[in-house]
């Protein structure tokens, strides 16, 4: 067993080592592909219904962008949804940390569809899930890039900044997680994959400019994660919690929920909800359904 994680271990890292750290700029060829894809001259998030797992499409023009993939049983529905959306082509990947709900179904998406870039943070399991992926990327050639603090790209006219992986334990993969800020106009959105507290403390310390209009809670709203001092910071008008119908974890917990209660922010939640879709124009917001409650999750 512990040959096998070697080996994997050191292919992983070299899948990093061999990175390019070249621009991804698409050619009119690539363009040209992509046509076929929905029009959306609008910011649209779809924060999509994987169950017990994180997976979030992030469209604006012909350019799409997919944070996390849910889980290996929520695969085939994944798929089915990117397809139904007209997509050919994932211009950005990212993988936030390698947990089963939330890389399960990376190994479909990158066989299934054209990868204009993809990140990872640079820590890997031995488990069949993260193989998978690595297999996946090896036969297509595709390369990891592990974001590096306030590096930020271009999405279509939106800019995108990263605020982690930061303060990561070697004890917890979910520390790992990549942090990102997406502001679109006026209009900004936070994705915290599962982030925890001391993620979030380190963020304050560092001063970065955290807030946002929609929040996506870290880990399904778990209570080790969204703290009072970062609601303060973030300051959110919605928050979007992604977790499964009376999951084992009973997410979102209590403490989490009562937090947003009794700030009378409104919580869209999948488990309710089931995919909820979030559209800006660059200075309004709306949703396509109505704010979940505040129930806990039932354990």
């Amino acid at each position: 067993m512990k040959k096998t994680f070697k080996i994997f271990a050191m292919l992983f890292v070299l899948i990093f080592t061999l990175t390019s750290c070249s621009i991804n700029i698409k050619t009119s060829n690539e363009k040209s592909q992509s046509v076929s894809n929905e029009y959306n001259e609008k910011l649209k998030i779809h924060y999509i219904d994987v169950g017990q797992g994180d997976s979030i499409l992030v469209q604006k023009n012909y350019s799409n962008m997919l944070i996390d993939t849910g889980t290996n049983d929520s695969t085939e529905k994944l798929i089915s949804y990117l397809k139904k959306q007209n997509i050919r082509k994932i211009d950005y990947l990212i993988l936030t940390h390698p947990h089963e709900d939330h890389i399960g179904g990376a190994d479909a998406v990158i066989k299934d569809f054209d990868i204009g870039k993809l990140y990872m943070p640079k820590v890997g399991t031995s488990t069949k899930t993260f193989r998978d992926v690595l297999m996946a990327m090896k036969n297509k050639d595709l390369k990891a890039n592990e974001p590096e603090l306030l590096e930020s790209f271009k999405f279509e006219d939106a800019n995108c900044t990263f605020y982690g992986p930061i303060n990561s334990e070697k004890k917890d993969l979910n520390t790992y997680s990549i942090i990102l800020k997406l502001t679109y106009g006026s209009t900004k959105f936070l994705f915290t994959g599962d982030a925890q507290a001391e993620n979030e403390r380190a963020m304050i310390s560092k001063g970065y400019d955290l807030s946002a209009d929609v929040l996506k809670l870290g880990h399904h709203g778990s209570r080790t994660s969204t703290s009072n001092d970062f609601l303060d910071k973030v300051n959110p008008k919605y928050t979007v919690i992604s977790c499964g119908k009376e999951n084992d974890y009973g997410h979102p917990h209590k403490e989490t929920v009562n937090r947003l209660k009794s700030r009378n922010i409104p919580l869209y939640r999948t488990d309710e909800n089931g995919t909820i879709i979030c559209t800006s124009d660059g200075k309004n917001i709306s949703f396509n359904c109505s704010p979940g409650d505040y129930r806990s999750g039932r354990r």
